[in-house]
């Protein structure tokens, strides 16, 4: 079930923690992605609106993907981090990363949900 874009919580680092920290759905993230990649639910047509999604997203994914589920997108979401951003997560929150027994996949996309939405937060002056 689609939140409207309106009741999406707000991008701060207490967000970020909360994907790290998985105290935010997996469809509350995925969403949070999706929105700042431009996608747009326009739910009277129940389709997607990509107009302000970049090319070659849009071209990739003509419907957001599901980043928490999928590995290809989340490969392509972490090569689109400027390498200056890489390691956000470390040296801006402290985040140390996930003992070796948590490494499952869905842990390390959210890992890298949250760098790109940190890094995303950079690139257009959000406070962070």
């Amino acid at each position: 079930m689609l939140l409207p874009m309106s009741n999406l919580p707000p991008l701060t680092t207490e967000t970020i923690w909360d994907i790290l920290n998985e105290t935010l759905d997996d469809a509350t993230v995925n969403q949070l992605v999706w929105h700042y990649l431009g996608y747009r639910h326009d739910s009277a047509s129940d389709r997607w609106d990509t107009t302000a999604v970049a090319p070659e997203w849009k071209e990739a994914y003509p419907e957001p993907p599901d980043f928490i589920a999928n590995r290809p997108p989340t490969v392509k979401l972490t090569r689109s981090i400027p390498p200056e951003y890489k390691q956000l997560l470390k040296s801006e929150l402290g985040f140390q990363g996930y003992k070796v027994d948590e490494l499952v996949p869905r842990k390390t996309r959210r890992a890298t949900i949250a760098n790109w939405l940190l890094s995303y937060m950079h690139q257009v002056d959000l406070d962070v």
